[in-house]
Parts: C-alpha cells; structure tokens; sequence
C-alpha cells in the first residue's frame, strides 16, 4: 500500500470554491439588484421624502457591509462588479421606462427627427449608465478599502 503524503496545511481549492471576485456570482447581481426600486422611484417620478435617498444610499452601505462582513480579497473589485451590474440594470430599466418617461415628448438630437434620434439615443443612455454603476462601484469600493483598512480589518 503505497501512500502518497498529503500537502501540508489545507487546500484552498478544495475547502473553497475559487471566487475571483471574492463574492458569488448570484450575491454580486443581488447587490447590484438592491438599488433597482430607486431607478423605478426615480424613473416614475417617485421622488418625494427621504424614501428616494434611502433607496439611493441604503443600498450602497448594504454593497460596503456586505463586503465588509465577506471580507472579500479585494473590496475595491467586488463592488466594481457590483456597479457593473447595476449599470446594466439602470440602462435596461431606463429603456424600459422610455415611453413611459418622455410620454409624446421625446429627447431628439438637434433637429433630427424623434424617431431617428431615438436609437442613438437610447444607446447613450445604456452606456452612461453603466459608466453611472462603475463610478458608483469605485467610489463604494474605495470606500470599503478606506474602511477595511483603517479598522485593521484587512485580510
């Protein structure tokens, strides 16, 4: 019986999946989804009282606990993934609200036509608003660093 002796200390791979991200992938896009009903309250003119800025920063100091509490390797990269998803889910919700939003009177470029300044349009939206969810992902990634850092959290 030949025996091979084992490693020592244990194994990352086999006592934790590999997470680049230093969170699953379904936790990410939860995060992210925790600041969609402010994008709805925004979008349908929801916006009176301090319900609007509870739906703005409660989420983002929800994305820094949690990434606090996981101790995440990298804070900062987490939650650009994080705003990276939330800037998909603020483009696809705001093209979803267009009509809803700008009703008979839509943006246009200039004096070209609505209908043909629509589309360019809508595609601007879709990338500022992931530029939107990335600099909101920066911005609460150093924030955590900053805080991870500071409290001798860090891992």
């Amino acid at each position: 019986m030949d025996r091979t002796p084992e490693p020592a200390g244990p194994s990352t791979s086999a006592t934790r999946p590999r997470r680049p991200l230093g969170l699953p992938v379904w936790a990410i896009i939860g995060l992210a989804l925790l600041s969609v009903p402010r994008i709805f309250a925004h979008d349908l003119g929801i916006d009176a009282g301090p319900i609007p800025a509870i739906l703005t920063v409660g989420p983002v100091v929800v994305w820094i606990v949690a990434v606090l509490w996981a101790r995440v390797p990298s804070p900062l990269v987490t939650l650009l993934a994080v705003g990276a998803v939330y800037g998909v889910a603020l483009g696809i919700v705001h093209n979803v609200l267009w009509d809803q939003v700008f009703g008979d009177d839509p943006p246009t470029l200039g004096d070209i036509d609505a209908d043909l300044s629509e589309v360019p349009l809508r595609i601007a939206t879709a990338v500022s608003s992931v530029f939107t969810g990335l600099i909101v992902g920066l911005l609460s990634g150093l924030v955590a660093t900053l805080v991870r850092n500071i409290s001798g959290k860090a891992a």
